[in-house]
């Protein structure tokens, strides 16, 4: 079984990879204080346990003994967690041409609407697709403001407006409250 995680967050290390002497040893919220590293491998080791890295930064490096089984199935279960209670924000993407008929535009603002009432972020993705769109700039920034001064009373504009290559992307969020 490999007990290295190679993944950089989430590395951690453990018994002959710990390099640093001396260490901060812990065991069970106990500090047993500061040894070589030597010296806490064979502590680890007489008790069938593990030394392990929790605080790599702090000098000298704290290490716990533990069961190295047990501490990844722990870290693990609170990666969870912490995803769980994190809030999730959705970006729903709408896409407009410079062509865009009357009617189309107020269907993009009603989806538009409904994406922010959701509480979902909304990005106005508007395309050029030839030379001769591309020169006429103006038009495409025409539509994406009608379509933000059709939502404005429910979104603020999180980023303007603005032409990156042959397109003009904006984005805007829900109020809060």
């Amino acid at each position: 079984m490999n007990k290295f995680n190679n993944k950089k967050q989430n590395f951690v290390r453990v018994n002959e990879q710990i390099r640093f002497s001396p260490v901060r040893v812990v065991k069970d919220k106990v500090q047993l204080g500061v040894m070589r590293v030597e010296d806490a491998r064979k502590l680890a080791r007489d008790e069938g346990l593990d030394l392990v890295e929790i605080v790599p930064n702090a000098r000298p490096p704290v290490c716990e003994i533990v069961d190295y089984g047990k501490f990844r199935y722990q870290q693990s279960i609170r990666e969870k967690e912490k995803k769980q209670h994190a809030k999730q924000i959705e970006m729903k993407e709408i896409r407009l041409s410079p062509k865009i008929a009357e009617n189309d535009v107020d269907t993009k603002s009603k989806a538009a609407r409904k994406f922010l009432a959701d509480g979902k972020k909304v990005q106005l993705n508007l395309l050029f697709r030839g030379n001769r769109e591309l020169a006429h700039q103006e038009e495409g920034f025409k539509v994406v403001n009608r379509i933000i001064k059709e939502v404005e009373d429910i979104c603020k504009v999180e980023s303007p407006p603005k032409m990156e290559g042959r397109r003009i992307i904006c984005r805007i969020e829900p109020i809060k409250g």
